[in-house]
């Protein structure tokens, strides 16, 4: 038998289905976009803007922040550094870095040459204010029977005079090099001037000490009960700081707590290494937590507040390390503005540098807006 060819009607008739078919799906997809491609990069037109919200731009009166590095250091003007006027060699090591001292406490023992000899000339000048003393004294006895001459009598206060001066100068070098005139050995007690924290140590056991214009000091005693925050502060930032703002500080160790202080000094000579300028301030550390050398970060709120742009932070996107926000330019469209970020100012908003005006409509949730639009922008 032979088969029957399907006739040209009937593929006719299925070519058109398929067409039909392929357009109806066509359409049901260009329904559902809601954005369409414009041949401006980073610029979108919204079919339905009513379902995002937006957010206007706000210029507010806000104080310069600025952000620096610094560290912590003793308060130069409670800091005493102890030295020794005579040369010799540690024989006692009394006290060490790091440790509390009192005023008074013996540091350490030095058995120095120095106050051998100054001790010996003490006694030299001793026995001469007692022999000119004795002279004096006969003098006087037979001046008054009229058996010496005026002159002779002068002659005798004068030795005198000159004895008890000399015994009081070698008393003196004595106390100075730190010995003790009642003693007659050549130890030296260097004591602690002040009280306080020991901060520096040049010093060791056995250790000989040089005369005082070639040797470095052998402690440092710091009173920290208050401490300063130095921080750098760059030239082109200086006009941001003024002595008296506020500042706050946090601390690597501690960074659940802020610390307050006020800017009490700023170097009038800036460092030509870095172009920067020491700022200090001055912090209370009656708990004794703040400790010399702890890294500092330091914000600084000046006292003459300024218009600063400020937008929710939900409407600031980051994407490929830059910032970014949608900016509403039309009834429909919206635009990719790069912007700069300064500083958190509270409440959900961030200060801005430049891309907006006051006043201009922008995306409250840019990440939203974002993942709706993504890939109709380029």
């Amino acid at each position: 038998m032979k088969r029957s060819t399907p006739s040209v009607s009937l593929v006719a008739l299925v070519a058109m289905c398929l067409i039909a078919s392929l357009s109806c799906s066509n359409e049901t997809r260009a329904a559902a976009t809601k954005t369409e491609v414009t041949l401006e990069p980073g610029v979108y037109d919204v079919d339905r803007p009513d379902l995002f919200k937006l957010a206007p731009v706000e210029s507010r009166n806000l104080p310069d922040v600025l952000k620096a590095n610094g560290g912590v250091t003793p308060d130069v003007n409670r800091t005493i550094h102890v030295t020794s006027l005579a040369s010799g060699r540690v024989v006692d090591l009394r006290a060490r870095l790091g440790d509390r001292v009192n005023k008074g406490q013996v540091l350490l023992q030095i058995s120095s040459p120095d106050l051998a000899v100054a001790t010996a000339d003490y006694q030299k000048a001793q026995a001469d204010e007692v022999l000119s003393r004795k002279a004096l004294e006969r003098a006087q006895l037979l001046s008054s029977r009229g058996a010496l001459a005026e002159k002779d009598l002068q002659l005798a206060q004068d030795t005198e005079d000159k004895a008890k001066i000399d015994l009081h100068t070698a008393e003196q070098h004595i106390r100075i090099l730190g010995g003790d005139p009642s003693q007659t050995g050549p130890l030296i007690e260097l004591r602690a001037p002040v009280s306080g924290t020991i901060v520096e140590q040049n010093v060791s056991g056995f250790e000989g000490v040089k005369s005082l214009d070639n040797t470095p000091n052998l402690f440092t005693i710091a009173d920290l009960s208050a401490v300063w925050v130095v921080c750098d502060v760059y030239e082109n930032n200086l006009d941001i700081v003024r002595v008296g703002d506020a500042a706050e500080i946090h601390l690597n160790a501690y960074p659940e707590r802020t610390f307050r202080g006020v800017v009490e000094d700023i170097s009038r000579v800036l460092d030509p290494g870095t172009r920067s300028a020491k700022v200090r301030v001055i912090l209370r550390n009656s708990d004794g937590s703040l400790r010399p050398g702890m890294f500092a970060v330091a914000t600084f709120h000046s006292r003459r507040p300024r218009p600063r742009l400020v937008v929710p932070s939900t409407a600031i996107m980051r994407l490929q390390d830059k910032d970014w926000i949608f900016r509403k330019e039309g009834e429909r469209r919206f635009r990719r503005v790069e912007v700069h970020t300064l500083a958190d100012v509270g409440g959900g908003m961030v200060e801005i540098q430049d891309g907006v005006r006051a006043a201009d409509q922008i995306i409250a949730t840019a990440l939203d807006f974002s993942a709706a639009m993504s890939g109709q922008g380029r």
